[in-house]
């Protein structure tokens, strides 16, 4: 495995420090902080610990140490002390309100010659031949439609 060199300024060792003794954080931030405190291979740090002594008394893997050391080095302090959080990439929405709002009137109009009523895939077909959007799937159309219905209260009362 390709081995990370991790190198702590003053200034990220003080702020490791307090992670680990003060405050309340998740417990995976103060492990990943004891990982690269131990891990510092700079100036600042009186004493050097392998990573095989670090997983022992941690109690975690040598894979672990090896994970958090490597992000350190690629991504920064922030994304080592977080963990894999927001490392799923953004989606931009397709559908928006106006979208929404055209679906759910297209889908209460008349179906197509030949339908007896609308399919979802009949209705993510037709947004599209109508320019309301580039592309949509029939799972958005279902997901727009559902939510919509389930917001204006659609069930009986009774």
């Amino acid at each position: 495995m390709k081995r990370y060199v991790v190198t702590l300024d003053e200034a990220e060792r003080e702020e490791l420090s307090e992670i680990t003794t003060k405050g309340s954080h998740l417990s995976q931030k103060v492990i990943n902080a004891l990982i690269l405190l131990n891990c510092d291979e700079g100036a600042f740090n009186e004493r050097q610990v392998t990573g095989e002594t670090i997983a022992g008394i941690l109690r975690i893997s040598m894979r672990k140490v090896d994970r958090v050391k490597k992000r350190f080095v690629e991504e920064g302090l922030e994304a080592a002390l977080g963990g894999r959080q927001g490392r799923r990439p953004t989606y931009m929405r397709k559908a928006d309100g106006a979208f929404e709002a055209r679906l759910v009137a297209l889908s209460c109009g008349e179906p197509p010659e030949g339908h007896a009523q609308w399919s979802l895939r009949l209705l993510a077909d037709r947004v599209v031949e109508l320019g309301y959007i580039d592309a949509v799937s029939h799972e958005t159309v279902r997901r727009v439609l559902k939510k919509t219905a389930s917001s204006h209260g659609s069930g009986s009362a009774g």
